[in-house]
């Protein structure tokens, strides 16, 4: 079974930068749609970004500006650079994707196990 496994998370100062990666755990055909959530403790987990497969980009208000997202097909991983990092964006960032594991397999959604993103001085 397929997983994706996200990683570059860790501790960094405010105004400081990380970029997570998320990639397939094995050889897959296709990785289509994939955003990035975060969950902080005692909050609901939100969306901070998505991509399509053709590179449209979402974000949310509160990282426009200082994170992107972007794609490299040819590896089927997805990143998300977060520069100006805040001690409010600490939390567990997990990926979300739209993968098909083989020509003849239906697209099917995943998630990541997290990664822990803390921000502190």
């Amino acid at each position: 079974q397929v997983q994706l496994v996200e990683s570059g998370g860790g501790l960094v100062q405010p105004g400081g930068s990380l970029r997570l990666s998320c990639a397939a755990s094995r050889t897959i055909f296709s990785i289509n749609a994939v955003a990035w959530y975060r969950q902080a403790p005692g909050k609901q987990r939100e969306l901070v970004a998505a991509i399509t497969p053709g590179g449209g980009t979402n974000y949310a208000d509160s990282v426009k500006g200082r994170f992107t997202i972007s794609r490299d097909n040819a590896k089927k991983t997805v990143y998300l650079q977060m520069n100006s990092l805040k001690p409010e964006d600490t939390a567990v960032y997990y990926c979300n994707a739209e993968l098909k594991q083989s020509l003849m397999s239906s697209l099917r959604n995943y998630w990541g196990q997290g990664t822990q993103v803390t921000v502190s001085s």
